[in-house]
């Protein structure tokens, strides 16, 4: 049955025999002294705090455990008497104190944004996302696009970032995965107690919950908001599970990724334009929206008709305002994972909304689409969010390359270097993910600073303060705990198999805390290759059992519920775990979450990422591991070309590339078991005089500097208030100034360009007659003659291009060098004609290429690389 079925079914049975129900909402009866305990657990700070994670175990470690670590479950679980104990309890109360102290410190201290930027505190960053995975409590993440959410808002936090963020509240979240005995996944999805969760209903004025309407196909589908408290950041859930609505309204909320693309357009109009309508209603108006990925783009349409409705704008003045004031990150290279939908299903939903604009349908579609007029092309939110946002981005470096080739067609008369989609790289959030035991340690030796300005590069050159023996003590203590929780988990998935005594009894011992372990665990995409370290099954066993050196594997990870690819490749891991060739060295853990992601990324020794260069985007759990020691054995793809160095960790090939898959599976498969042969195990076990791995500890060390230094969210998100937030606030006050009049003027001056565009050209470049030969160094004036027809010279930019052509011709790695306006008499030129004067420099010997271009130029905006308005010679 498929989940939206299983969804619709719950509601109609349940629709069967309802009936009038009086409501109450019972709150736990706390003494007065714990009553600040009940306050922070409705704040996710606790997700990065251990100090009050501590709290809730000592009430109760087994139900702490019980509740999925959920304090608000907790508190309103525990027996009164629990709770009067506690209150009684001098040092449980002495710590709360302490704790509460802090909690209260951190909400109250100024912050990065205030002392760096403090003259547009007041203003508002709104960022959008569809998941967000913050904490195992708060079940509405599925993966990596979710934890990079959770991070980014953390970070935010802790940085003072003046931001808001807005995502849909999954009744059933993503799904719970459970394997059957011959390793088949299946799917379970458990209804989320929104009661006993750290969400709080927004109310109204009258004390009522605030309620928003949207229509979909002509009918009102309403909305609740719910509020999640992260630090200093609100964020905002919207959930159409409520009476009000029809069955198929109630289930647009239900499922996370569980839809077909009825139901994915649906979520995402609720999403954006909902969202836009639900910060309004609680008069949040944002000055810069941030939409993470492209599931949001339909909150630019929301946008576009207020401006319209309340400001008077034309659609190409409100427009021009959204694109100054829109940030856009996209996360991958992969064609699937961009959204497109029929132009059918997207005039179904809002051909009303796009008519009442004032556009034509055809124009809106090709909003949408790489090649305007194609009626092949379906309509993609990624173009739509490219072409809609000044600040674009992709996660690594690597990444804003393949993606700058990838839509360079957007920009047709743009070399791809110079397509405007920079790279901001992807960052974790230290404190969430940085085991309880490194981090006591890493304050020890770091200073207060570590906890004060969390992220901060200057603390992270400290690790080689600390003494080898006490790294690597913390080290073996994480890798004993990660096998014993390994071992818990592995007993409880046989128990529900209804696995024999003798293979439950076995499950106590597998694993050995002191040997070589490796994780794998993320989403099991074929390009992933998750089975890759499967490729020579005699060499792996060989590799895994050898009684010198031996080796273990902990792997998770789920495939997405329709990727039955992806589940075959899960199957097959675990036929291979259960070979006797291998001894019970290699194991699979089902259900992967956050809680299950902390154990192995604090506890491995080696995380290993094995991607399809270049179709990983980023991949942000190896920087966990690298923050927490391990080291990383990884394809030279997303973060880890930048993070890699022989000092950091372990690299599987040179970044090779090639058109054969299973060329490139077979090659990459036999390096990955030469760098473990030759590199990885003879490293671990090569011990010093006093049995240390001195040199496995001082990759150790150099990889923790390195993802602390270059790696962490909070580095990230100062990038984009650097590079995209603060540059968005600025010119989006200065065009909203005197009722939007720079807006108006700017709009203008854009459609002027593109009106006059077609009759600009270039229609010479002179240089001195110095023959074809030149020298390193020497300086070449160069003068160029352009036609601008009814242009202004003030309203362009004449550029010159200059630099090595390899055998095509092409200029490489070049900076435009602008030329200006000659101060010779130009009376004998015709009307529209003009000279422009500059200079190049030859900075290297070999074959040498000048060029020139014009694009527009307006100083009022963030660029001017508008497509099809740029000119070469």
């Amino acid at each position: 049955m498929s989940i939206n079925s299983l969804t619709k079914l719950k509601l109609e049975n349940r629709d069967q025999f309802l009936m009038q129900v009086r409501q109450f909402f019972v709150l736990p009866k706390l003494p007065e002294k714990l009553l600040p305990l009940q306050e922070m657990s409705q704040n996710l700070w606790y997700s990065w705090n251990w100090e009050l994670v501590k709290l809730f175990i000592r009430l109760d470690p087994e139900m702490w455990e019980q509740c999925n670590q959920n304090p608000v479950e907790m508190l309103a679980r525990l027996p009164q008497e629990a709770l009067e104990k506690a209150a009684a309890d001098d040092a449980f109360i002495a710590s709360l104190a302490r704790t509460y102290e802090k909690y209260e410190q951190y909400l109250n201290r100024k912050k990065w944004f205030h002392f760096k930027y403090g003259d547009l505190e007041n203003q508002t960053i709104a960022y959008f996302s569809l998941e967000y995975g913050l904490d195992t409590s708060l079940p509405v993440y599925s993966g990596g696009l979710g934890v990079l959410s959770g991070d980014t808002l953390k970070s935010a936090s802790d940085l003072g970032i003046p931001m808001v963020a807005v995502g849909l509240l999954y009744r059933y979240g993503y799904f719970r995965q459970f394997l059957s005995r011959d390793g088949w996944q299946q799917e379970k999805y458990e209804e989320n107690d929104w009661y006993h969760m750290p969400v709080q209903l927004v109310k109204n004025e009258q004390g009522d919950p605030l309620r928003i309407t949207v229509d979909l196909d002509g009918s009102p589908v309403h909305l609740q908001v719910w509020k999640v408290k992260v630090g200093l950041i609100p964020l905002y859930l919207l959930d159409t599970n409520i009476p009000e609505n029809s069955t198929k309204s109630r289930e647009i909320t239900s499922v996370l990724y569980g839809g077909d693309k009825d139901m994915r357009i649906r979520q995402e109009i609720v999403l954006g334009v909902g969202g836009v309508h639900a910060l309004r209603a609680m008069n949040i108006i944002p000055d810069v929206y941030h939409i993470n990925e492209g599931h949001a783009w339909f909150l630019s349409l929301e946008r576009i008709r207020r401006l319209m409705g309340e400001h008077g704008l034309s659609f190409r003045e409100a427009s021009q305002h959204l694109w100054a004031t829109t940030v856009f990150t996209t996360h991958t290279p992969v064609p699937a994972g961009n959204e497109r939908f029929d132009p059918v299903l997207v005039h179904r939903y809002l051909g009303r909304q796009v008519s009442e604009l004032g556009i034509p349908w055809k124009e809106f579609l090709n909003l949408g689409r790489v090649v305007p007029d194609d009626e092949s092309e379906q309509f993609c939110m990624t173009v739509a969010a490219l072409k809609y946002a000044a600040f674009a981005n992709g996660v690594s470096k690597l990444h804003g390359e393949v993606s700058r080739e990838m839509w360079h067609n957007i920009w047709p008369n743009l070399p791809t270097e110079e397509v405007p989609i920079k790279s901001i790289t992807n960052g974790v959030h230290p404190s969430s993910w940085i085991s309880h035991d490194l981090h006591d340690l890493y304050e020890s030796y770091f200073g207060p600073r570590y906890v004060e300005r969390p992220g901060a590069p200057e603390c992270w050159e400290k690790i080689h303060k600390v003494p080898d023996a006490e790294l690597w003590r913390v080290q073996n203590r994480r890798r004993e705990r990660l096998v014993f929780f390994s071992r818990k988990r592995v007993r409880q998935q046989l128990l529900r198999q209804g696995g024999s005594q003798i293979e439950i009894q076995r499950a106590e011992q597998l694993l050995d805390p002191q040997i070589l372990t490796i994780g794998f665990a993320r989403r099991f995409s074929t390009y992933k290759r998750g089975n890759l370290i499967f490729s020579d099954l005699e060499r792996l066993a060989r590799i895994v059992t050898d009684p010198h050196s031996p080796m273990q594997f902990l792997i998770a990870g789920k495939a997405h519920p329709l990727d039955n690819p992806g589940k075959e490749i899960i199957r097959q891991l675990i036929g291979f775990a259960k070979d006797e060739m291998f001894e019970n060295r290699i194991i699979f853990l089902e259900d992967y979450d956050i809680n299950l992601a902390r154990y192995l990324v604090q506890g491995v020794d080696v995380w290993l990422n094995n991607p399809r260069r270049p179709q990983e985007a980023s991949g942000t759990s190896g920087m966990k591991a690298a923050m927490n020691g391990a080291l990383n054995l990884s394809i030279l793809d997303g973060w880890w070309v930048e993070g890699h160095s022989n000092e950091t960790g372990f690299k599987i090939g040179n970044g090779e590339e090639y058109e054969s898959v299973e060329r490139q599976d077979l090659l990459d498969s036999e390096m990955l078991y030469n760098t473990l042969e030759r590199e990885v195990i003879p490293l671990f076990y090569d011990r010093n005089e006093i049995g240390l791995p001195a040199g496995w500890i001082a990759k150790m060390k150099a990889s923790i500097q390195m993802a602390g230094q270059q790696f962490s969210a909070q580095r990230m998100v100062r990038e984009y208030a650097d590079e995209f937030y603060v540059s968005a606030l600025k010119t989006g006050n200065k065009m909203k100034a005197d009722n939007f009049a720079l807006t108006r003027s700017v709009t203008a001056w854009v459609d002027r360009m593109a009106a006059s565009w077609n009759s600009i050209s270039i229609a010479a470049v002179e240089v001195p007659n110095h023959g074809s030969t030149m020298f390193v160094g020497e300086k070449l004036p160069v003068t160029i003659k352009v036609f601008l027809g009814e242009i202004v010279p003030e309203d362009v930019s004449i550029e010159l291009i200059s630099g090595r052509l390899n055998s095509q011709e092409q200029i490489l790695d070049y900076e435009p060098t602008p030329a200006t306006l000659s101060e010779s008499d130009q009376t004998e030129a015709k009307p529209g004609e003009y000279l422009f004067t500059g200079e190049v420099v030859c900075i290297e010997s070999g074959r040498f290429g000048i060029t020139a271009r014009i694009i527009p130029h307006n100083k009022h905006l963030p660029h001017t690389f508008k497509p099809k308005l740029i000119t070469w010679w």
